[in-house]
């Protein structure tokens, strides 16, 4: 299992808790709370996972472009006479 996945796993549970507990505070309904707390923090990790992938390839950019310029870079000096 991906570590990113584990990640997403443990935060649907922290927050279905949380979710659960605060909706049954406010409405007094176990059936109210149980809905709430399954319905919004399954979209809101849906929304984590894909935003922890955005984020990497967000990260990886600066990587991606040195690479780029390095490869462009040879390509016009061509390589080195001795």
């Amino acid at each position: 299992m991906s570590t990113d996945l584990l990640k997403t796993l443990t935060y649907l549970s922290v927050h279905l808790t949380v979710g659960f507990s605060v909706a049954y505070a406010l409405t007094g309904s176990v059936g109210i709370a149980s809905g709430i707390a399954l319905v919004e923090p399954c979209i809101n990790a849906v929304a984590f996972f894909f935003h922890e992938k955005a984020w990497q390839h967000h990260q990886a950019r600066p990587i991606r472009a040195q690479a780029q310029r390095d490869r462009t870079s040879a390509l016009h000096h061509g390589p080195a006479l001795a």
